[in-house]
């Protein structure tokens, strides 16, 4: 499946479970506005960092999530790379694997 058509079926998950407990969903939503318009570092930077984590923690629907966000923040692919080259380096062979789904992701959704 293409990492346009895994996007839809993320947020459609999401939405289900902000369905079934919007409570926890909403505040989640808070907690993730506040740390991305607050503080010293730019936006673009912190989602920099949230994909660095994503990789680490090998979430491919995050890696999705944060690679999309990234590009519509005018993130260069040179820029994605030499991230994904922190995460191999702290993470080793597994965040290598994850690091190049992040590559294919961002090519595939910044060659429209």
């Amino acid at each position: 499946m293409s990492w346009k058509e895994k996007l839809p079926k993320i947020r459609d998950g999401l939405r289900n479970l902000g369905r079934a407990n919007p409570e926890a969903t909403r505040g989640f939503g808070g907690l993730s506005k506040a740390v991305k318009e607050g503080g010293v570092l730019d936006f673009k930077t912190k989602e920099f960092v949230a994909l660095g984590i994503a990789v680490a923690v090998r979430c491919e629907d995050c890696i999705g999530l944060h690679v999309e966000t990234l590009i519509k923040a005018g993130a260069s692919r040179e820029e994605v790379a030499d991230v994904l080259g922190m995460c191999i380096q702290m993470g080793g062979g597994p965040s290598m694997m994850y690091a190049a789904k992040a590559l294919d992701c961002f090519d595939e959704l910044s060659a429209e």
